[in-house]
This record gives structure tokens, C-alpha cells and sequence, in this order.
């Protein structure tokens, strides 16, 4: 997609003074008017403005200009950039035209009611209102509550779709990322730490601490009844020698 011309009439002053282009294609390719290019070639417009090659800076080619030259009617169009520059932040809430201000409430609400888990920073970027405002809306406080009715603020024109989203899916991360902190700071008993260090579940150590008690018992049965039996033989033993 084309990019706006940078320095419409310095580049205009360029093209008049090095291409046979027409004041009607200049102004097109300018957006100015056919009369202001022919000021800038009489003198009277632009002047002690600098030329600028928009050849150089990338936004027309040299093929482009000899097309138009050789045809009166062509339209030049302007190059698509070769580096792509990200748009700058804006800073602050969002710029809300007038005509759509008093939505602002009916939109607060209807975040409010479909997305919870949006703070009110995030609300304020979308619609561009004020904290105290959210706030009177969510606590039904506001002077116009009664009238108040939950809008899409995308359908009311205050943000877009893909703002809502971006904003939406930054909520959704922080709250997972706050509920995995939370379980991550719970403390596990001795034998859960234990059991899950060996790769057991705590009801798998306990069987097995079971199983070793059964197994414990009879053996202890076997010895009670080893020692009663040779005691027996000793004593019939000291009877036989008397």
C-alpha cells in the first residue's frame, strides 16, 4: 500500500524544475493544486523552499516519471516503502470525537458487563474517558444511569476491533500469569514433597507404607514364634539330663 508524499512542495519544486511533466500530474502526484504548481514555476509560490528528489528518498522511481512524460493523461503513483517504520505509540487516552462522546458511558458499561477482567487503564485507552468516570458507571453512580445501555464500543466507532482484542487478550494473560504465581507460592506438605520428588502421588506413598507394615507384621509373627519354640526344646533338654 502507498504511503503519503513527505514534502509535498518540496518535491513539487523538484519536479518542476527537473522532469517535463505537466502542472496537472505534479499537483496529482502533490496533492496541490494545478495553480499552485504553476506559482512554483512562475516563482511566487514556494519560494526559498529547497527541492527534494523524491527519487532519492524512495517514493517515486525513475521509470514512473518517464511513463508519465511520455503520457500526459498517466497519474504517478507513490512507491511503496522499502523499510517498514512502526507507528508511533500514542501516548494517553484515546481522542473521542465530539459526536460520540455521550456513547461513551453506554460503552464503558458494555466492557464492564462482557469483559471483566479489563482494568480501567485498558478501558481508558479504548474509549478514552476517565477513571472516575468507569467508576461511577460500574458502581451505577453515574448522573445517567438509569438510561445507560450496554453498546459495542467497536459498533459505536470509539475503538477498533483489533484494539478490543489486543487489549482483551493482555487481560487474559496477566490473570493466568497471576494465578500461576499463586499456585506457585502454596507450600506442599513433607510427604507431598517427597512423593513428588519420586515421581509417586502422595496416596501411592501411603499404599506403600501400608504394604510395608503388612509385610513387617507376619515377619515379626515368624520370630515371636522361632524364640517360643526354642525355648521349648531347651527346656525339655535341661529335663531329660536331671
Amino acid at each position: 500500500m502507498a504511503t503519503q508524499l513527505l514534502m509535498p512542495k518540496a518535491t513539487a519544486v523538484w519536479l518542476v524544475d527537473n522532469t517535463a511533466l505537466s502542472f496537472e500530474q505534479i499537483a496529482a502526484f502533490c496533492t496541490l493544486h494545478p495553480l499552485e504548481v504553476q506559482g512554483i514555476a512562475d516563482g511566487d509560490v514556494a519560494a526559498g523552499i529547497m527541492g527534494v528528489n523524491p527519487i532519492q528518498n524512495g517514493q517515486l522511481t525513475r521509470e514512473e516519471i518517464e511513463k508519465a512524460e511520455a503520457d500526459p493523461n498517466y497519474r504517478m503513483k507513490v512507491s511503496d516503502p522499502k523499510v517498514r517504520v512502526a507507528a508511533a505509540k500514542r501516548k494517553g487516552p484515546r481522542y473521542t470525537p465530539i459526536s460520540r462522546r455521550n456513547e461513551r458511558p453506554n460503552a464503558i458499561k458494555w466492557l464492564v458487563r462482557n469483559h471483566p477482567e479489563l482494568k480501567d487503564a485498558q478501558i481508558m485507552r479504548l474509549v478514552g474517558t476517565t477513571k472516575s468516570t468507569i467508576e461511577a458507571v460500574r458502581e451505577n453512580t453515574h448522573w445517567n444511569a438509569a438510561n445507560l445501555t450496554p453498546m459495542d464500543p467497536v459498533t459505536l466507532g470509539l475503538c477498533s476491533q483489533i484494539d478490543l482484542d489486543l487489549e482483551v487478550k493482555r487481560a487474559s494473560k496477566g490473570a493466568v500469569a497471576t494465578e500461576e504465581l499463586t499456585e506457585g507460592t502454596m507450600l506442599l506438605t513433607a510427604e507431598e514433597a517427597l512423593a513428588r520428588a519420586g515421581g509417586r502421588s502422595s496416596e501411592e506413598a501411603e499404599g506403600d507404607e501400608r504394604g510395608d507394615e503388612h509385610r513387617r507384621a507376619p515377619e515379626a509373627a515368624e520370630a515371636f514364634d522361632a524364640d517360643s519354640v526354642f525355648s521349648k526344646l531347651k527346656s525339655l533338654k535341661s529335663d531329660s539330663d536331671e
